[in-house]
């Protein structure tokens, strides 16, 4: 609650700041006393005064959190905050809920300077307001995406609840079996209520940066969860006979059997959103309870391509672009399943791609499309397969080319010939460190006197998640800490929730990353088929820094907390 005594007058504070004049003020006023309304309303109105420009000099002058044009306004998940502020009420004073934390809700007004308003909103809901300032029209058009989407949420999840299991017989549901007759698979999947609440589910994980999607069977509910920044998180879920519904509502968009119930299906369909193309890649599997799904969401839009701003420091950054604008020679990309190996390669080709090189890339999918670069896409179906498709690419007069994974052996032999024989390549391989991936290629059967003199790069990297910038805690580490993990500094953050994350403490993800350089020594070690850890204490004597150092060094720097970088790191710390 803000103190009575910082309530000013906004004229006053917009004069004060030098955002309008005295002449203009007065203008204002002459307005207002003939019409009437809110001052700030009428210098909108009249020109003088952007809406923004009002918002932000209230935050400034009272010291409450200003979210700026841009901003999107997000309510936090799973507080019923729809059921403590009524959509009327919110759309009539232009006020929005967005999060509720013991006893304070934490509301966002564009006019804090509104005794009687805040005085309401506190009776109105027994609770504490804390309030954030934000534009009237971008509230308003949040109130329509929350409320809106809440109430077809509702709509929908009511309806499916109310259906009795009488009800459910006579429509053809089984209860018990969940089987049901194509034809009454395809009509339910089209009934109005399971389109609007698979499309609110889509939506929603959109607007949460979600990367995925699970919608799980158990005995007696449906568990729906999403991942945001690599965390599962559940979300209210809708009435346990409507699974069947809304799977198949998800495979009739993605151009799946929906009949197929016994094996696994991959497919996809894309989505518009605000203008911008999004791609969902599906894949359900049977269970013991049905088939569960999980939609990957792919948005274009949402990911940087920047290389500078992945998360490397500047001395990765430097060992990553010459290797990059080398004539030839493999570098590979490791780590598990959803670090961000595909992104990376991607940013890398996106600032090397030039008129004069021709790139070719295999992948299996093509995330994302890159103009000016050849992509082609695995199909094993009809013998297009990683193999195959370099072959044909050697004769296609390559400079540079990407393949997606290196599987088995075939695939290796060629990227080995192909770095050796005057090209640049590219790859991933699935292991724990960067010195692990060299061990690796030669277990799948290269000598090791031709991974030598090929390989040229290895990074491996994780993800983490970043501490929210707004409302991260300063804390001093405890002795043990500073020793145990060799903390060089007396200052740690760790997460605290607010407005802008959530209340996660958390906001997006950035890399950790261990770049190995085959230096002479090293290629001499890999020609006598050393072990990894050989290979590793070579590589740190020569300056690398390992994933567990980035780690501590990204919780110096206040980036992420210690907690989260020894989450992803302990495994494979010296």
């Amino acid at each position: 609650m803000i103190p009575k005594e910082k309530y000013l007058r906004l004229g006053e504070l917009l004069l004060k700041e030098g955002i309008i004049t005295q002449v203009q003020l007065e203008q204002a006023i002459r307005v207002q006393k003939q019409e009437g309304g809110r001052l700030g309303e009428i210098l909108i109105r009249l020109g003088i005064l952007k809406e923004e420009q009002a918002v932000a000099a209230l935050g400034k002058q009272l010291n409450i959190p200003y979210f700026s044009p841009g901003t999107e306004l997000k309510p936090a998940l799973d507080q019923n905050l729809d059921t403590l502020i009524a959509k009327d009420y919110a759309i009539k004073n232009s006020v929005l809920p967005l999060s509720l934390t013991l006893n304070s809700l934490t509301v966002a007004i564009c006019d804090p300077l509104d005794i009687i308003l805040i005085d309401n909103l506190r009776k109105l809901t027994a609770h504490e307001i804390n309030p954030v300032i934000s534009a009237k029209s971008d509230i308003n058009k949040a109130i329509e995406r929350f409320y809106g989407r809440s109430t077809m949420f509702e709509e929908a999840v009511e309806a499916s609840y109310d259906v009795s299991s009488d009800q459910a017989e006579l429509d053809g549901i089984d209860i018990t079996d969940q089987e049901l007759s194509i034809d009454k698979l395809i009509a339910r999947a089209e009934e109005a209520p399971v389109v609007k609440l698979v499309d609110l589910i889509i939506r929603q994980a959109i607007d949460e940066r979600a990367s995925d999607i699970h919608v799980e069977p158990f005995k007696d509910r449906i568990s729906l969860r999403y991942r945001i920044d690599g965390k599962l998180y559940e979300i209210p879920p809708p009435a346990k006979h409507l699974h069947l519904a809304i799977l198949s509502r998800i495979k009739i968009l993605s151009k799946l059997d929906i009949a197929e119930k016994r094996l696994p299906q991959d497919g996809g369909f894309i989505v518009r959103v605000e203008n911008r193309p999004i791609d969902l890649r599906v894949s359900t599997v049977p269970t013991i309870y049905g088939e569960k799904v999980v939609l990957r969401v792919l948005d274009r839009g949402a990911v940087v391509l920047d290389l500078g701003r992945l998360g490397f420091d500047s001395k990765q950054l430097e060992y990553i672009r010459h290797a990059g604008n080398a004539p030839y020679g493999l570098v590979f990309l490791t780590g598990p399943t959803g670090c961000g190996k595909t992104t990376t390669l991607y940013a890398i080709l996106n600032e090397i791609r030039s008129p004069t090189k021709n790139i070719i890339t295999i992948e299996d999918p093509v995330e994302y499309k890159l103009d000016g670069i050849n992509q082609v896409q695995v199909k094993p179906e009809i013998g297009l397969t990683f193999a195959n498709a370099l072959r044909c690419f050697l004769r296609q007069d390559p400079d540079i080319m990407l393949v997606g994974e290196v599987r088995d052996l075939e695939t290796a032999q060629i990227c080995i010939r192909s770095a050796l024989t005057g090209h640049l390549v590219f790859s991933t391989i699935h292991t724990n460190d960067a010195a692990s991936a060299v061990t690796r290629i030669i277990d799948i059967g290269i000598e090791p006197f031709m991974v030598a003199p090929s390989l040229q790069l290895v990074v491996a990297q994780r993800l983490v998640r970043k501490l929210c910038p707004d409302c991260k805690e300063a804390y001093e580490p405890s002795p043990e800490q500073m020793k145990n993990f060799n903390i060089k500094i007396d200052l740690l953050y760790k997460p605290k929730g607010c407005v802008k994350c959530k209340q996660l403490g958390y906001r997006g993800r950035t890399c950790l990353a261990e770049v190995m350089i085959i230096n002479e020594e090293i290629r001499s070690l890999i020609s006598k088929n050393a072990s990894f850890q050989t290979i590793r204490d070579a590589s740190v004597k020569a300056g690398m820094q390992t994933l567990y150092d980035t780690g501590i060094k990204k919780a110096e720097e206040g980036v992420t907390s210690l907690e989260e970088a020894l989450s992803v790191t302990m495994g494979v710390q010296e």
